[in-house]
């Protein structure tokens, strides 16, 4: 049996709106992956460039520590951790195809096909497909692109006069409130009125609940407690991939 009120939903509903717009947004980590991104990239990234780095990794120990007890915050956890696995500036060229390699291994090994199933439906319903991420568009982007989305909005790294890459987010972290606003920004910069579009929202946190709230039609994916709770007070929908053929 599955959960109470989730169903595994490979396809979606059709969708009559006859608004001009249809857009279909999806968070990453967990929603369509199985498990989080950021941690594997960033080993994949050190394992494959640079195994001496190994031997700084009892530093993330401490960061976790700042992280838990509230010094540090998210953005900054993140920014520790790339520069102490990958090294605080690199060139793009450099990664290319490590970057390329990590995608096709998240394609293989992480993705829920339930997730790609409907990401093929939507696009055939003529929906545009939006991935927004708190996760780093130096690696999404790869990701995003073989599994046929249009758009990603996601947390930026700064670059420095030679075109490196540096181990700090640019801006806010693509997170709660501040994904929403991305999202707000690019509908703005591509000169999309709320009003004209039909929106759908994924997410499998809490902190997307602003962005689901914002939706027409919210999906609750591979829900925590905390956001299911909330899914059934807002009515959104509640999808479940990771009950398949119990």
């Amino acid at each position: 049996m599955f959960p109470l009120s989730t169903v595994p939903m490979p396809v979606p509903p059709p969708c009559d709106s006859n608004r001009a717009c249809r857009l279909a947004i999806y968070d990453m980590d967990k929603t369509i992956t199985r498990r989080a991104t950021y941690n594997y990239f960033l080993w994949h990234m050190m394992w494959s460039r640079t195994p001496w780095r190994v031997v700084l990794t009892p530093a993330l120990l401490l960061a976790l520590a700042l992280y838990g007890v509230g010094i540090w915050d998210r953005s900054r956890l993140k920014s520790f951790s790339q520069s102490v696995l990958i090294g605080r500036k690199v060139h793009r060229a450099e990664i290319a195809r490590h970057l390329e390699r990590h995608a096709e291994l998240v394609l293989g090994r992480n993705i829920y096909p339930e997730a790609r199933a409907r990401i093929e439906a939507e696009r055939a319903q003529g929906f545009t497909l939006i991935l927004a991420t708190a996760s780093y568009r130096l690696y999404v982007e790869a990701i995003a692109a073989k599994l046929g989305f249009d758009h990603v909005i996601a947390t930026e790294l700064e670059t420095d006069e030679a075109g490196r890459i540096r181990s700090r987010i640019l801006g806010e972290n693509c997170y709660d409130y501040a994904k929403l606003a991305r999202v707000q920004q690019w509908m703005e910069g591509e000169g999309l009125a709320r009003d004209t579009c039909f929106i759908r929202g994924y997410s499998d946190h809490y902190s997307d609940a602003p962005l689901l709230g914002f939706a027409d039609e919210g999906y609750a994916v591979n829900a925590h407690k905390k956001l299911a709770t909330l899914a059934e007070d807002r009515g959104w929908s509640v999808i479940d991939w990771r009950y398949k053929n119990i």
